[in-house]
């Protein structure tokens, strides 16, 4: 029977017959996810358990009960989020001497659909205990998959001290997700592999072709096949939503900031959205379907954004030069400053700036350059190197004109940064591959994979719909962002440069100058009052400590970890296939051959999928929702002295600049995307946090956990503290946005624009 939509009473109830002689009754209850559009479980799906404590010699297994139908239904809303649930009961009847159940397996019986299987709890009747089964994944019709569903008990087991009743399940399960790596995938198989990054071009169409990237030198990043069916529960959040946020009227320049504030965020009458709006809509997305998705969400009522931070509180601070400094500390994208260490600056090729002593020496509080070096006051903002191989042919895009820059900066003694010159430059006339490797080469039940799980929460539907509707040849990214069509093979060339080692953030924060090692693993912030890095440490300090106690809980000496087959082939996968182009560089990677490693190597990809995504993520909008504080392009150079162009800068720079940066129709299409990137959603769960308590039954880690939570509740008071603190200017800065990016706000439930919370995983 099949059910197209969750019921509000319950479609059948079976109840169960007695046991029979020398069997015992063992009840359960199964619970689903039930929305609109959502199937459910029909009278032919079927559950069946394997003991993890008693063999059965034919088969080298548990043994396995009889199959047990499911009885009755009864649905209930999650409590702060949208979805709801619906809850059956279920009676196996094992022999008395059945054991300790292990793994369900559940066989869906529909014909077409699948249904969303949360968890599985069994009530042992001899002693009370109750089992509880993760599960959290979609279960497709047996008809399609030949194959029924295992899911493990939440017992944590490295491989060596899996129960033997287990083990040949264990196996049998990863090498199927592992696959033979021919034929094309199909929705319903879970085969996890890795590919090429080739899906994000139509040759069909000359403008829209692009190069496939990975498996070469000039674009070494591989993407993962996914295979699976894009869970569409999991990434509503992700499309643009209300694409009627495009303005009635035309699509030119905004003619001054009052009419760009009340296009953008100023209240008006109900409008529809005219059809030459539409049609330029129509050529900004990839595909008729995904235009059909967009266009769907149109509605008669215009939106209308939320003010954006950076002009909540002083609609002007954002021109200053303080406040343009103080976002490089403290604003959207804080990783990319490094101190200057040679002054003038030396591109990769050799040759130098152009920015001489003479320009910023009177700007130094009375230091000479070399002074100022020794000091570690000058830092610098350096976008030359990796646009210059691309603006030539960037440039050549209609309605482009980029520079590549160089910002020089100093640090005051009031710890404030001060920009010093900027260089305007023209030419002369890789965490899905760990997601894979982890679904591929470890099983459920390893305590490893258990850890990381929730940091991987969502990210392969996310990157999947990313590229078909950000990233593909004529997609949003392109059409608003300046490098346009050159944006992904860009990424490819910076990624040739990438290693593992050095994204710890103490690694980072080294690498670019901005702090000096010190003894036992510490390290000396340059910039004291450098809010990313100093809610960063604290963050980072509380991911590792929660990540060596959790691995030392497990591992009891280096050679435990050296010897764990599954976890050295999951590093090995990680290594060799997901970072492929990666592989010969040495210093890419540590070895996981000790506690310390395995614990380092884990803090870092945590840190990566959690913190560092969140700050340079959620204050999107805050920053960039102005568009005149961060424009994604400009349509024009910077005007020769004496021209007609320098004239009309003279005469009216406000409408020079507005002509210079993105149109109407660019800018609110880019609004509208930063928008929902901002957001965090009702089911957010944030760093500390895990979907249920029943994730594991080892009580021990359970503790651990709730000192980790503790650790993250220190780190947002001392947050607070430092936000409120007068001397620390880079706090708040001119805008008076105060340093929340990085507060973990680990009792969070507040969903939209927040300005903070870290989420486990890079979800949106």
């Amino acid at each position: 029977m099949q059910m197209p939509f969750c019921p509000s009473l319950n479609l059948w109830d079976r109840s169960p017959a007695h046991a029979p002689e020398n069997h015992i009754a063992i009840d359960g209850t199964v619970v689903v996810s039930c929305h609109f559009g959502l199937s459910l479980p029909g009278k032919t799906t079927t559950l069946r358990l394997f003991s993890s404590t008693q063999m059965d010699p034919n088969t080298g297994k548990g043994k396995l009960s009889a199959e047990a139908p499911l009885r009755g239904g009864k649905k209930t809303k999650q409590q702060g989020r949208k979805t709801s649930t619906m809850a059956y009961q279920v009676t196996f009847f094992v022999d008395a001497e059945f054991g300790t159940p292990g793994a369900v397996v559940v066989k869906n019986g529909l014909r077409n659909d699948q249904f969303f299987l949360r968890h599985v709890q069994l009530n042992l009747p001899e002693d009370g205990r109750s089992v509880h089964f993760e599960c959290n994944s979609w279960v497709y019709p047996y008809k399609k998959t030949n194959a029924d569903r295992v899911f493990f008990i939440n017992t944590s087991y490295l491989p060596d001290r899996t129960p033997q009743a287990l083990r040949l399940l264990r196996d049998e399960e990863l090498r199927s997700l592992r696959g033979n790596g021919r034929g094309e995938r199909k929705d319903w198989e879970r085969v996890y592999d890795y590919d090429l990054y080739n899906d994000l071009g139509d040759p069909d169409k000359e403008d829209r072709a692009r190069p496939a990237l990975g498996g070469t030198a000039t674009h070494p990043p591989t993407k993962l096949a996914e295979v699976l069916a894009l869970a569409v529960q999991a990434v509503t959040h992700f499309v643009v939503p209300e694409s009627n946020a495009l303005f009635h009227g035309n699509v030119n320049s905004f003619r001054s900031f009052d009419q760009l504030k009340d296009d953008l965020y100023g209240r008006r009458p109900p409008v529809a959205v005219d059809g030459q709006v539409m049609d330029k809509l129509k050529t900004s997305v990839p595909s008729h379907k995904t235009y059909k998705q967009v266009s769907k969400m149109v509605k008669e009522t215009p939106v209308k954004f939320p003010i954006p931070q950076v002009i909540e509180h002083d609609q002007e601070a954002w021109r200053s030069d303080e406040e343009f400094a103080r976002e490089m500390l403290a604003g959207l994208n804080p990783v990319v400053i490094s101190r200057l260490e040679v002054f003038p600056p030396v591109s990769r090729g050799g040759k130098k700036s152009s920015i001489t002593e003479a320009h910023i020496e009177s700007q130094l509080q009375g230091r000479t350059v070399q002074k100022a070096l020794d000091d570690k006051r000058l830092y610098l903002l350096d976008h030359h190197d990796y646009l210059m191989p691309y603006l030539r042919r960037i440039n050549t895009q209609q309605g482009v004109c980029v520079y590549a820059s160089r910002t020089l900066l100093f640090l005051r003694d009031d710890g404030a940064l001060k920009p010093l010159a900027i260089e305007l430059s023209l030419p002369g006339d890789g965490a899905e591959p760990f997601i894979i490797a982890t679904k591929r080469q470890m099983s459920a039940m390893h305590p490893i994979h258990k850890l990381l799980e929730p940091h991987f929460k969502d990210n392969m539907q996310i990157n999947t719909l990313a590229r078909s509707i950000l990233l593909s040849a004529g997609g949003i990214l392109e059409r608003t962002m300046y490098p346009g069509k050159y944006a992904m093979e860009m990424s490819s060339a910076i990624y040739s440069e990438w290693r593992f080692t050095e994204q710890s953030l103490p690694n980072e924060l080294v690498k670019r100058g901005m702090a000096s090692k010190m003894g036992g693993g510490a390290i000396a912030l340059h910039v004291e009052d450098y809010p990313y890095a100093v809610d960063g440490m604290d963050v980072w300090r509380a991911i590792e400590g929660w990540v060596r106690t959790y691995c030392a809980h497990f591992y009891h000496s280096d050679a435990a970890v050296a010897a764990d087959a599954e976890l050295q082939a999951w590093w090995d996968d990680v290594r060799r296939v997901g970072h492929g182009d990666r592989q010969r560089d040495p210093a890419c990677w540590l070895d996981l051959d000790s506690v310390a490693n395995l614990a380092e190597s884990l803090s870092t990809l945590i840190w990566i999928a959690s913190a560092l995504h969140a700050a340079v993520n959620f204050g999107q909008y805050g920053y960039a929702g102005y568009m005149p504080n961060r424009p994604t392009r400009c349509r024009r150079f910077v005007p020769l002295p004496d021209s007609p162009e320098m004239a009309q800068l003279e005469a009216d720079p406000d409408r020079f600049f507005l002509d210079t940066v993105p149109d109407r129709f660019t800018a609110t299409l880019g609004l509208t995307l930063i928008e929902v990137l901002s957001n965090h959603t009702s089911d957010e769960l944030y760093l500390g946090q895990r979907a249920t308590a029943a994730w594991t039954d080892d009580g021990e880690v359970l503790q651990l956990l709730d000192r980790f939570r503790e650790e993250l509740r220190r780190v947002e008071k001392r947050i607070t503290e430092r936000n409120r603190d007068p001397r620390l200017k880079n706090r708040k800065g001119p805008a008076k946005v105060p340093y929340t990016l990085l507060f973990p706000d680990v009792g969070g439930k507040e969903k939209g624009i927040t300005g903070k919370g870290i989420p486990n995983s890079v979800s949106i």
